[in-house]
């Protein structure tokens, strides 16, 4: 049977949270038709083989790592910073993967996350006031009148800078810079001079080891020379990912194909609300934030409303607590929804709940907090005999200043150095490589 999806102004009817405000309604009708007509940037049957692999995260037989910006920008879609964002990624999985021995499903936070939910509508500086920068897709970071008005044109920007994005994910991943053999070369930057390179490159020594050994007694499978990759992004403008929802033609069922999984915010999870509405018409895995506030109640009614009919692989709880309440907050939670007998795979975000200013006024992140939140994560888990199914991170390729802590000891000084995020603070190259040595430890334990 076609499933019908409600029309855009009965959503907005629903009073939608976090929504641009647009000044010119008729260049936004210009802009959803013209996304109304373009190719889809994935494809359904991608759609429902990642939620078979969220499946397997589910009944605890594979781990989940998603990672990538914060906020993506256009002018960040360049090869070098999808390669170093791509790399990390890889880096990460495979040090999961090997250390660990479990399989880990790719997902990034890439090709479509240009939205961000902001606390206040209005930013002032100096006694100017003008609207929140709201992520690329609705306006400019530039503090000034003209950058800041919400222009509905960003959408179809959204959509061409994911659509190179893709093209160059697609092209590393099956092109060859996904293989395996080529562990070493994704570490040769800044292997000599990294206490957390020299322990990849150990680990990498191990795996060509294996490999060698593989390749003698003739067994050369695919899995080696590429990987399955998935991009993911916040679904928060209604417009945007309305008018990218299409109706399969082998299923004749509505997926919203601006990517593989997407995910409602913790201030965007309103059970009557527009975002809960449009998600659970479409057939794509799906996630939800829930932070502290969130009761065992508000999870049962979620997966009703989003799951009814308890599908494996289709609904990911994404929890974001703070390091300083996961261990008292998570354990109700899980308990009450195991026990309701739901299918859900649940994963840590330890960024959103460890957010602070630093004195010199940039927000930041203590390394030590995040890996506190994951610890906590998997211990609850291990309490309850349930399964820590992933991380979802925000993570850059580069040497940004981001995070305090780390291997490389960076103080709230060094913030000023290479402080490069739109947004949000991300770890940076090396400390995302530390987190992903500490979760395979930890994993190993569960």
């Amino acid at each position: 049977m076609t499933r019908s999806i409600p029309d855009l102004a009965s959503l907005h009817a629903m009073g939608a949270a976090q929504q641009p405000s647009y000044p010119d309604s008729s260049a936004v009708d210009a802009a959803v038709a013209k996304l109304r007509t373009v190719p889809p940037l994935v494809f359904a049957g991608e759609c429902d083989e990642l939620k078979e692999k969220i499946a397997a995260v589910s009944r605890g037989e594979a781990f989940l790592l998603q990672g990538g910006d914060c906020a993506e920008t256009f002018e960040g879609v360049t090869a070098d910073n999808v390669r170093n964002k791509l790399r990390v990624l890889l880096q990460m999985a495979v040090v999961l993967t090997y250390a660990a021995s479990v399989p880990v499903v790719k997902v990034g936070r890439i090709a479509g996350q240009y939205a961000k939910p902001r606390s206040s509508n209005d930013e002032t500086r100096g006694g100017v006031t003008l609207p929140a920068y709201r992520g690329d897709a609705v306006n400019g970071f530039d503090f000034t009148p003209a950058s800041r008005i919400p222009d509905p044109q960003r959408l179809v920007d959204v959509y061409n800078s994911s659509a190179a994005t893709l093209n160059l994910v697609r092209a590393f991943v099956t092109g060859g810079y996904a293989d395996l053999r080529q562990v070493h070369t994704w570490n040769t930057d800044f292997v000599r001079e990294s206490p957390m390179g020299q322990k990849y490159e150990a680990m990498a020594n191990e795996i060509e080891r294996a490999l060698t050994f593989m390749q003698a007694i003739g067994a050369d499978p695919d899995e080696f020379h590429r990987v399955d990759f998935h991009s993911s992004h916040e679904a928060l403008v209604l417009e945007y990912e309305h008018s990218m929802t299409r109706i399969d033609s082998r299923t004749q069922q509505p997926y919203d194909v601006s990517g593989h999984f997407m995910w409602i915010g913790e201030r965007t999870r309103q059970l009557d609300g527009a975002h809960v509405e449009l998600l659970s018409h479409i057939r794509n895995p799906i996630g939800v934030k829930l932070g502290p506030t969130t009761s065992p109640d508000d999870a049962l009614a979620l997966a009703a409303k989003l799951n009814p009919d308890n599908e494996a692989g289709r609904l990911t709880f994404i929890t974001r607590f703070g390091a300083g309440r996961i261990r008292d907050g998570l354990p109700n939670l899980v308990e009450k929804v195991t026990a309701a007998g739901i299918q859900a795979a649940w994963v840590c975000d330890p960024m959103h709940g460890n957010t602070f200013e630093a004195s010199s006024g940039y927000k930041t992140r203590r390394f030590d907090d995040v890996i506190e939140e994951v610890q906590g994560f998997f211990d609850v888990h291990r309490a309850l005999g349930t399964w820590p199914g992933g991380v979802h991170v925000e993570l850059t390729g580069d040497d940004v200043t981001e995070c305090v802590g780390g291997g490389e000891e960076l103080l709230e000084v060094d913030l000023g150095n290479r402080y490069e995020s739109a947004c949000d603070p991300r770890l940076n190259r090396v400390q995302s490589l530390e987190l992903s040595f500490l979760v395979a430890e930890m994993l190993r334990k569960a």
